[in-house]
């Protein structure tokens, strides 16, 4: 650890020491990185504009995130910067690059600083940014006055709803919460937030799977259902297909035959059934196998 804050800090002070470029050398390195892909060129252009990059970076320290992450970031902005910049528009490279720069960092925070990710247009990271400070500043000039709407100011100054303004206020002022925390100081029971999240009910792949299944098994008894005489489709239909489930002696008053009968019927339709559905479904076999 000790290593690597010293690497960081070697790092900054080689940055610092960079000497600055003129405008002409500045000028010379970008049309020999642009047009001859001159890597030394480029290593010297952004060697000497990284004093930009951590300048730019602390500005964003107050988010939480590591400042060297936050320099490494800036860096990728300030080589995007190289890659795009028109040498012969007579504009400054820290001019250009500072727009990159900045541009980079603000997607890392915006990345980073939540684990839920927030608005993405250009108002909304305005007001990610900026809504503390303008916070701060319509208080200071309404001096205590109760009743200067902060909410409808800032929203105004931003280009956004006032809604969105309440929403981002309150994402800032609650962080991040683990889901492996207690769920309360007072609870003794080491519960923690993760356990009220588990769902019991069936998982989307497992009932779509389910639902598969049934509709095939339909598909087989429909089929498997034809070899079966009248009578013995009314005694199955009757005895193993309705809800109630006729018994055998009010089955066979109504056939007007003894109940032993009725069973001979059944039993002989379930083996034919049976027959059916594996002559013609092979895989009906190997689930009654399994389910067996």
């Amino acid at each position: 650890m000790a290593q690597l804050v010293g690497v960081r800090r070697s790092f900054v002070r080689a940055a610092m020491d960079a000497p600055f470029l003129t405008r002409e050398n500045e000028h010379a390195l970008a049309v020999r990185w642009r047009d001859h892909q001159d890597k030394d060129a480029l290593h010297q252009l952004t060697t000497a504009h990284m004093r930009l990059v951590i300048a730019i970076a602390a500005r964003f320290r107050n988010y939480g995130l590591p400042v060297s992450d936050l320099i490494q970031e800036g860096h990728v902005g300030l080589l995007e910067a190289a890659a795009r910049f028109e040498p012969d528009r007579e504009v400054r490279f820290s001019t250009y690059a500072t727009w990159w720069i900045r541009a980079s960092i603000q997607d890392f925070v915006l990345r980073n600083w939540s684990i839920v990710r927030g608005g993405t247009s250009s108002a909304q990271k305005a007001l990610f940014f900026n809504l503390r400070r303008l916070r701060l500043r319509i208080l200071q000039k309404a001096d205590g006055d109760p009743n200067v709407d902060v909410h409808a100011e800032i929203a105004a100054a931003v280009g956004v709803q006032k809604a969105d303004v309440m929403a981002m206020e309150a994402r800032l002022s609650a962080p991040d919460m683990s889901l492996h925390a207690p769920v309360s100081e007072e609870d003794s029971s080491d519960s923690v937030r993760l356990d009220f999240f588990a769902d019991d009910k069936p998982l989307p792949d497992e009932l779509v799977g389910d639902q598969i299944d049934t509709e095939r098994r339909h598909d087989w008894l429909q089929s498997a259902l034809t070899v079966l005489s009248e009578r013995e489709l009314r005694i199955l239909r009757e005895r193993r297909l309705s809800e109630d489930g006729e018994t055998l002696e009010a089955l066979g008053t109504k056939l007007g035959i003894s109940k032993e009968r009725v069973r001979q019927i059944e039993n002989r339709a379930l083996e034919k059934l049976k027959k059916a559905l594996i002559e013609r479904n092979p895989r009906f076999a190997e689930a009654a196998a399994i389910s067996g």
